[in-house]
């Protein structure tokens, strides 16, 4: 969605849209290219998806607290200027111009004569946010109570960390020029959407966890057999 909304600059430099050197990808992206694999996959195996997607989502926000630490060897993707316990320093010169905001300038640190940008390190804490998820996530999904379950609870933690951790932000891609972030707007309605389907089932539907897939494949080769047997 990245070049979608920034068509404006990419019609005129259509080969830029493939340039993997410039970057440009999004973690929604990577998550929606992995959910559309995966209901491939899962559908030519006969597997369930959800079933799937549960145990993936544990691989994903791992990969997500690792690949933060890239933003931080690129002194890219950080905060807008604090003060906090937090606070990290980095050289302006080695920091690209279009990062620098405003906010970040009026900051400016001079230190032996050189000059220093104190931010936020925003990739620290979602690689916090999603360490305390995955932990989380790990135990719970031994007391899931139905398929989809921990995939729906990875959607409402990222997006409820995401939410508040984008708004510190000063790189942000806008939705045009309302003022939203697009990646804060959908973190809000990912979280928003992933909580009340989860409500919705758990309060509704009252699933047993006796209809989990792991729970009922096994039971499937022996209902077979048994037939047989009988016929």
């Amino acid at each position: 969605y990245y070049v979608f909304f920034q068509w404006a600059y990419y019609k005129d430099h259509l080969m830029e849209i493939v340039n993997l050197r410039k970057g440009g990808l999004a973690i929604y992206g990577g998550v929606i290219a992995g959910i559309l694999t995966l209901l491939v996959f899962t559908k030519k195996r006969h597997l369930s998806f959800l079933s799937m997607a549960d145990s993936a989502c544990l691989g994903l926000i791992t990969g997500q607290m690792i690949g933060r630490w890239g933003n931080f060897i690129n002194c890219e993707a950080f905060g807008r200027y604090t003060d906090c316990l937090f606070a990290m320093r980095i050289r302006r010169s080695i920091v690209n111009e279009s990062m620098i905001s405003q906010n970040l300038i009026d900051h400016l640190i001079l230190d032996n004569g050189i000059e220093y940008i104190q931010v936020h390190p925003t990739f620290l804490y979602e690689s916090l946010w999603n360490l305390v998820g995955f932990v989380l996530l790990h135990f719970y999904a031994k007391k899931r109570k139905f398929d989809g379950e921990v995939f729906l609870l990875y959607v409402a933690w990222y997006g409820l960390g995401r939410a508040w951790i984008e708004g510190l932000r000063t790189d942000s891609l806008y939705l045009f020029s309302t003022g939203i972030r697009v990646s804060q707007l959908v973190a809000i309605v990912s979280f928003l959407a992933a909580a009340g389907i989860l409500a919705w089932v758990l309060l509704k539907k009252k699933p047993a966890p006796d209809a989990l897939y792991v729970n009922r494949k096994p039971a499937e080769p022996e209902a077979a057999d048994g037939k047989d047997t009988d016929d």
